[in-house]
C-alpha cells in the first residue's frame, strides 16, 4: 500500500498517544493516574457554556463567514488593541477550529519548498509536523539549562541561513512552562526583524502565569510596534477558559495575510463551529467577567505547580528542572535514572507507567528525550 508523498514523514501525536494509552489502560480497570493531558481539569465556566447554547436556540447553527462571526472577530480584535495600545483591525482576526488549526494555516501560508523553519525547542509536538505537511524543512535549537532552555539571538543567528522563513516559538512554553521576559522577547523580535523572518508566535498559554509582574504573560503585543517585523499572533479560548472541546483558536497578522489564510481555511473546513463561536464571543465581551474566571483558575494552577516542586525539590533532587512560570506543565530531566535497562526518557516513562500506573510524556516528543513533561493540570 502506498501513500502520499505529503505524508512520508508525518508521525503522530506522542502526547495524544501516551494520554489515549492511559485511557485504554484505565477502561481495562486497571489503576491509572493520567499526568499527561494538556488540558485544564476545570469545566467550562457556566456563564460562557450558557452563551453557547443560547446561541443554538437562536438559530447559530449555520454557516458563518469563513475567518468567524464578524462580532467575534471584532470582539478579539477589541481585545488586543487594548493590550497592544493601538489599534488591532479585526481584518486582521482569523478564528479557526483551535489554535493549532490557526498554526497550521500561518506555516502552510508562508513556508513551502525550499524554506526552512527554526522551531524553538523544546516545542511543542505538532510543530515540526506543521513544518513538514508544508514541504518545508524544520530546524530545531534550544536554549542552555541555565536559561531554562530559553533561546538567544546568538542561538537563533547559529541556525540561520539564507532559507529561513519562520521562527515558531511559544511562550508560556508548552512543554516547559518557561516565560520569556519583555527583554528577552525583545531581543529575539529585533532578531527576526533584521533579518525579515516571520515571528510566529504561541500564545494560549498567555493568561496562565504566575510572575509578580501582571496577570499575563509578556507578549509581542507589549512591544512598541516599531519593534516588530513581520508577526503572526496565535491564541485562542482553550486553555485559560477550559474550552479545549470547543475547538477555538485564532491569529492575528496583517490583514493581507489574514485575508490568505482565510483562503486556505475556506478549502480546508470552512468556519469554525457556531455554537463554539457564541460561546468564545461571551468570553471576549466581557473581559472583566473573564478576568475573574481566569483568576480562579489560576489559583489552583499556582497552587499545584508549587505543591509539585516543592515535592521535587524535596523528594527527588536528582531530577532537576525548569522552573515553570507559566502554563500547567513541569519538564524534569531525569539522566540520572539512566542504565540498568533504562537509556533515555521513554523507557523511564513506559518503566513508570507499567510498573507504578503513572502516565507522562516522554520529551522525544518535544525533541528531548533526557526529559519529561509531567502536567499538574488535575486534582491536588
Amino acid at each position: 500500500m502506498s501513500f502520499s508523498e505529503n505524508i512520508a514523514r508525518l508521525q503522530p501525536s506522542a502526547t495524544i498517544a501516551v494520554s489515549t494509552l492511559a485511557k485504554t489502560l484505565k477502561a481495562e480497570g486497571k489503576d491509572v493516574i493520567d499526568l499527561s493531558a494538556g488540558q485544564p481539569d476545570f469545566d467550562t465556566p457556566g456563564w460562557i457554556s450558557e452563551a453557547g447554547i443560547q446561541g443554538i436556540q437562536l438559530g447559530g447553527t449555520r454557516y458563518t463567514p469563513v475567518a468567524g462571526m464578524p462580532e467575534l472577530r471584532k470582539a478579539i480584535a477589541s481585545m488586543l488593541s487594548g493590550r497592544a495600545g493601538r489599534d488591532m483591525s479585526a481584518d486582521g482576526v482569523v478564528v479557526s477550529s483551535g489554535a493549532k488549526h490557526s498554526l497550521f494555516n500561518a506555516v502552510f501560508t508562508l513556508a513551502g519548498p525550499g524554506d526552512e523553519v527554526i522551531v524553538a525547542g523544546p516545542y511543542w509536538t505538532s510543530y515540526p509536523q506543521m513544518v513538514v505537511l508544508a514541504r518545508a524543512e524544520p530546524v530545531f535549537v534550544q536554549g542552555s539549562p541555565e536559561r531554562d532552555l530559553k533561546l538567544t539571538p546568538e542561538d537563533l543567528e547559529s541556525v540561520r541561513t539564507e532559507n529561513s522563513r519562520i521562527l515558531m516559538l511559544s511562550t508560556p512554553s508548552n512543554p516547559t512552562g518557561a516565560v520569556y521576559s519583555l527583554d528577552e522577547l525583545a531581543a529575539i523580535a529585533a532578531w527576526a526583524k533584521e533579518h525579515d523572518i516571520w515571528l510566529l508566535c504561541d500564545e494560549i498559554y498567555r493568561e496562565i502565569y504566575f510572575g509578580d509582574d501582571g496577570p499575563s504573560a509578556p507578549s509581542l503585543l507589549d512591544l512598541p510596534v516599531e519593534d516588530l517585523g513581520p508577526f503572526i499572533l496565535v491564541d485562542g479560548v482553550s486553555k485559560c477558559f477550559a474550552m479545549t472541546g470547543w475547538r477555538i483558536g485564532f491569529a492575528w497578522a496583517e490583514p493581507a495575510v489574514a485575508k490568505k489564510m482565510s483562503a486556505l481555511q475556506s478549502h480546508m473546513t470552512s468556519n469554525p463551529a457556531s455554537p463554539s463561536q457564541y460561546a468564545a464571543l461571551a468570553a471576549y465581551r466581557d473581559l472583566q467577567h473573564s478576568a475573574e474566571s481566569i483568576a480562579e483558575m489560576n489559583v489552583a494552577f499556582r497552587r499545584r505547580r508549587d505543591l509539585v516542586v516543592d515535592r521535587f525539590k524535596t523528594l527527588l533532587p536528582q531530577f532537576p528542572f525548569v522552573t515553570p512560570e507559566g502554563a500547567f506543565y513541569l519538564f524534569f530531566n531525569v539522566e540520572a535514572a539512566f542504565g540498568d535497562g533504562i537509556e533515555n526518557a521513554s523507557d523511564f516513562c513506559t518503566k513508570v507507567l507499567e510498573e507504578e500506573g503513572v502516565a507522562m510524556v516522554p520529551g522525544v516528543a518535544f525533541g528531548d528525550d533526557r526529559y519529561i513533561r509531567m502536567s499538574y493540570a488535575t486534582s491536588d
